[in-house]
């Protein structure tokens, strides 16, 4: 499904950024063998390859063993950044106020009622009673959101990641409308998931604005990175990567925004990309 006018140049490529839900991972969440091989390939060829995920730190198991070199991974939609070799220690977080979140959750308490909240703090998520059984953690407080964000409450002190925000009845690209008409003045407001459960972070704070910030770090241009992704929470990231693949199974927003298309995340679309750039960059004769 790419075409060879989609390819950077091989000798360009610096860095891979890579969702990992309906992106890298295969649908019952596994990374392929060929993914796996070529990962480590992209490795050996000096190319950098970051994870840049809407999961928690907590949530990366499941690549850890696939991180080489510097060990980091993009989290929360850009709002920590994990180094997966120290047990997903955050090294840098950017923060969502509770003050902005609190107005937010008004603003959509008034815009959807029936909305449900859950707060992802930098230690683990708290949630509402309405807020459905996703993926939960048993030792988290269940309370109105409203007192999960009182900052005089113990705990208050820990850095907040994401509110996430879930409507039962409303159709997910409608819910991401209306909260960006009634709020997405205040935060930044995205969705990755098939329900209608959006993601919000403190303004400014996305997928690409922290990968740009990493990249910058490292001397790395956009125009050597390039990007992979399917949902709503990659655009801007595909919009910022010189060279972008939404996959096969993307949403029409991630389509829109890549330069180029792959493969499903069940045909390892990502791989098929990578094994390409390297297969270029060895090929015999080829001025390095």
């Amino acid at each position: 499904m790419t075409s060879a006018s989609d390819s950077p140049s091989p000798a360009a490529v610096r860095l891979i950024a890579t969702d990992l839900d309906g992106t890298l991972l295969r649908d019952d969440k596994s990374v392929s063998e060929r993914t796996v091989a070529a990962l480590a390939a992209a490795e050996e060829e000096g190319i950098e390859v970051f994870f840049v995920t809407g999961r928690p730190a907590r949530w990366m198991t499941v690549v850890s063993d696939h991180v080489h070199g510097h060990g980091l991974a993009i989290c929360a939609n850009g709002a920590a950044v994990a180094d997966l070799h120290a047990g997903g220690e955050l090294v840098k977080v950017r923060p969502l106020e509770r003050p902005v979140a609190l107005d937010v959750v008004r603003a959509l308490r008034a815009a959807a009622p029936g909305v449900s909240f859950a707060v992802e703090l930098a230690s683990g998520i708290h949630y509402e009673p309405a807020y459905p059984p996703l993926h939960l953690d048993p030792n988290a407080t269940v309370a109105p959101v409203e007192k999960l964000l009182d900052e005089e409450r113990p705990g208050a002190g820990i850095p907040m990641l994401k509110l996430l925000a879930h409507h039962t009845d409303l159709d997910p690209d409608a819910f991401l409308t209306l909260a960006l008409a009634a709020a997405g003045d205040r935060a930044a407001i995205t969705r990755s998931s098939p329900t209608a459960l959006l993601e919000v972070s403190a303004t400014g704070v996305s997928k690409a604005s922290t990968l740009e910030l990493c990249c910058a770090e490292r001397g790395i241009s956009p125009a050597e990175v390039v990007a992979f992704g399917d949902m709503p929470n990659d655009v801007e990231m595909l919009r910022w990567a010189g060279t972008s693949y939404a996959m096969g199974n993307a949403h029409p927003a991630a389509l829109a925004a890549a330069t180029g298309r792959t493969a499903t995340n069940a045909e390892d679309g990502v791989a098929l990309v990578i094994e390409r750039i390297i297969a270029e960059r060895r090929a015999p004769g080829r001025v390095p």
